[in-house]
């Protein structure tokens, strides 16, 4: 078997062995588990749309516990050779309190789901990613998101695809509102925990996607693609040149 291997090998040209290696490390430098496996798949076909379809903008993630998506979102959209901004909004500290029943869920515990400022710039730099293609936002999203400026950072107003995995309602709420104004025709916006909620009411990310929808009638969310049980991604469209004017729930 080992004399075989050689043989194969030594019939492959340097140059194609050199990016066959290349791609292997890229897909092992996240781990290869069930959960990334369809978030790849997810990424793979937004970036590809994106690029297809020429939408122009950043990715931004709200939520980067772990950084397996964020390092995937770099990978794909370096594969389509994009050179899109990602941005990370995180508190870096876990998630918030719940506030109302909304938030309710037995998953979603104060300070659970934490990746520390400096943990998450060591995985994104053992998973290949410069520190000059990404921008971190630390802090909870009131703090964050209300403003054009955090620090001396400029906020992105360009937003190609936006990614949230922030869990409970009123932080989804947030983000939806700070992306309100930058919402347009053609842009990805995934949900991660879309189908998690509450035993007793409507809640968590899906709640605040119907509560935006029915406050903002400027957009359509078109259904795109599900990933696995409990995430879902829409694609933006611009209600005015939509063929039927009537507002449709996901």
């Amino acid at each position: 078997m080992e004399i075989l291997k050689q043989l194969i090998r030594a019939s492959i040209p340097d140059k194609t062995l050199g990016r066959l290696r290349e791609a292997r490390d890229a897909f092992y430098q996240v781990r290869p588990d069930y959960e990334s496996v369809e978030r790849r798949e997810f990424m793979r076909k937004s970036f590809t749309a994106l690029s297809f379809n020429g939408i122009s903008g950043d990715y931004l993630e709200f939520g980067s516990w772990g950084g397996m998506t964020f390092s995937l979102a770099y990978h794909e959209s370096r594969r389509v050779k994009s050179t899109c901004k990602l941005w990370s909004f995180d508190s870096f500290r876990g998630l918030p309190p719940q506030v109302g029943p909304e938030d309710e869920h037995q998953m979603w515990i104060e300070g659970a789901m934490s990746t520390g400022l400096a943990e998450f710039k060591a995985i994104c730099k053992r998973n290949g990613i410069p520190e000059n293609d990404y921008v971190t936002v630390p802090g909870y999203y009131e703090d964050t998101l209300e403003t054009q400026y955090v620090g001396d950072i400029k906020l992105p107003n360009d937003v190609a695809m936006a990614y949230i995995d922030c869990d409970l309602n009123s932080s989804t709420r947030t983000v939806l509102s700070f992306l309100s104004s930058r919402m347009k025709h053609g842009m990805i916006l995934a949900l991660d925990d879309y189908y998690c909620y509450s035993p007793r009411t409507l809640s968590g990310e899906r709640l605040a996607c119907l509560e935006f929808l029915l406050n903002d009638r400027r957009f359509h969310f078109s259904p795109f693609v599900q990933f696995g049980w409990h995430g879902m991604s829409f694609i933006v469209e611009d209600r005015a040149k939509h063929p039927s004017q009537q507002p449709e729930i996901p």
